[in-house]
Order: structure tokens, then sequence, then C-alpha cells
């Protein structure tokens, strides 16, 4: 199978790529930058060079596929609703390319804001689009299905960790750092589903022959609780693991204080039962306790 995939050259992204190109399939992969051109055509995908805003170079690279798998999208938190409306863009645009056939499109959402506080799982709705919350991945996916594309989503973990993980865990850790101590907030039991990023890879493979059975939920732990990860790594870096209270947390983890305090716990029954996917990684835990985990 010809597979498009955006955002080839990112921590997610790269993953799914090298288990497409493993399992057979011919990748043609989106690159933003000479240096990520290089990467990808250094794993034997063919590349396309742009950013999801060319929505030509996009609609162009699904016309030659038999499949696409959206996995980019911008995390610039500064200018977050600007990175939801070229996602939805790009997304409207690739189903445009689609329309009339039979060949599947993967768009990549998140699970925090599913249920906050209960467990979540694939049955459950996206949220609502409004101005506090403008991603609108999931509903330009459920407008395309009502035009009777064949598209789903893969849903993934707040934290996809593995080794040069950049993501919400390091970034906590870089508080941590700067700050001296490694803090979660309250008792520390609100709790953060996980997944390994070369597990979340093989969802987005497997989802392929079951799009119209999705959305999918790349989750393999539940929910961590926030203390045993603050724990980690206070651990890793010989720091004092302390509490915050809620009035602190805002001055103690500045924007991110919202994140540190979710509690998204998150099933992947459904996910598991469809795919036949079981995580092979290892946990979120193990692998913090890896010496060379923050090691960049």
């Amino acid at each position: 199978m010809r597979v498009f995939v955006t955002g080839a050259t990112g921590w997610v992204g790269s993953a799914v790529v090298a288990e497409l190109i493993a399992a057979g399939h011919v990748v043609t992969g989106l690159a933003r930058s000479d240096a990520g051109a290089d990467k990808l055509a250094a794993t034997g995908a063919q590349v396309v060079r742009g950013v999801i805003e060319n929505l030509d170079i996009l609609r162009a690279a699904a016309r030659q596929s038999d499949a696409v798998i959206h996995t980019a999208f911008n995390h610039d938190w500064a200018h977050f609703a600007e990175s939801c409306a070229a996602d939805k863009c790009a997304i409207e645009a690739l189903g445009a390319e689609l329309a009339g056939t039979e060949r599947p499109l993967i768009v990549t959402t998140g699970v925090a804001l599913l249920a906050p506080g209960r467990l979540a799982t694939e049955a459950d709705k996206a949220p609502p689009v409004t101005e506090a919350f403008p991603r609108a991945s999931e509903a330009a996916v459920e407008n395309l299905l009502s035009q009777g594309l064949r598209a789903t989503t893969v849903r993934l973990a707040p934290t996809v960790h593995g080794v040069g993980d950049h993501g919400f865990v390091p970034y906590l850790a870089r508080i941590a750092r700067e700050s001296g101590v490694s803090a979660y907030i309250g008792d520390g039991q609100n709790r953060w589903p996980a997944v390994h990023r070369l597990d979340a890879a093989r969802v987005y493979r497997l989802a392929l022959d079951h799009v119209q059975e999705g959305p999918f939920h790349a989750i393999a732990e539940q929910g961590i609780a926030l203390k045993d990860i603050a724990e980690a790594i206070g651990r890793q870096f010989k720091l004092p693991v302390v509490s915050k209270s809620a009035d602190e947390a805002a001055d103690h983890f500045g924007w991110f204080a919202r994140f540190v305090g979710m509690d998204a716990p998150t099933s992947s029954d459904h996910t598991r039962a469809v795919l036949g996917w079981a995580p092979e990684q290892l946990g979120l835990l193990e692998d913090l306790a890896q010496p060379t985990y923050f090691a960049q």
C-alpha cells in the first residue's frame, strides 16, 4: 500500500513511517526542512517537501496514495488557535482529495479532555470546538464521515514516551531542574495515560485495515499518578519531591499547570479487541528509570 504520512519527521510520525516500511508499505512523507528530508530519505521513504499549510502539496500527495495518515500538528501553545485552524484545513484538504474513493484517512487527536476525572473510552466524543478549546480535528473527521469518507482518528496519550522524548514529561523535568524540586499538585493522584511511541505506531498501521471501527486509543497504561512521575524525575536528578497546592501551582508550573493537574484515565479495550494490539515496549516509569532518558 502507498501511504502518505504528514508529520513524517516528528516524534510520532517518524515511528509510524518506520513501522509502515517494516511492514512492506511504500511511504511518502512530508518534511519541512532539508535536514528532515535527508533523515526521512535515509529511512527508505519518498519525500515531499512542504508544511501542512501548503494545501496543494497535501492534495497532490494524497492523490497519489492509497491511504493517508495525518500526524502533523504544530504544538506552539502561544499560537494554539492558529495551529488548530491549520490542522482543520489540512484535514479538510486531504479528505476532499480522498472523497469518492475507498482510500482511508487516519487523523491524530488526543484523549486528555475526553472525560476528565473518569475512565474515557473509544465511545466518548471529543469536547465541542470552542474559543477555549479550538482544536477541531475530530469535528473535521466527523464531517468527512458524514460525507461517506473512510476516515477515523487515533487518539494519543498525553505522554508518548521513549528515549528522545521532548514532550510533557521532559517539560516537567525541565521545571524540576530549574526550580530545584520535582513537584506535583495536591495529593498527586491525578492520572496521565501513557504509551511508548513504538507501540503507538503499531496502532496506526493496524488501523489502516479497520478504519470503519475507530476511533482508536493508543493507550498502553490507563493512568499513572502524577506523584509517581514526579518521584521518577526526582530520582533521576536527585531532587526533593514536593506537593504544590492549587494556589501555588500556577506560579510553579506556569501555563503547564493545567496539564500537570489533569486527571485523564483512559481505556484502550476496544482498540485492543479490534486490532489485536497489545503494548510490547517499556511502561512509562520503567522508561523514565533509564539513565539515557533525559540525556539530551
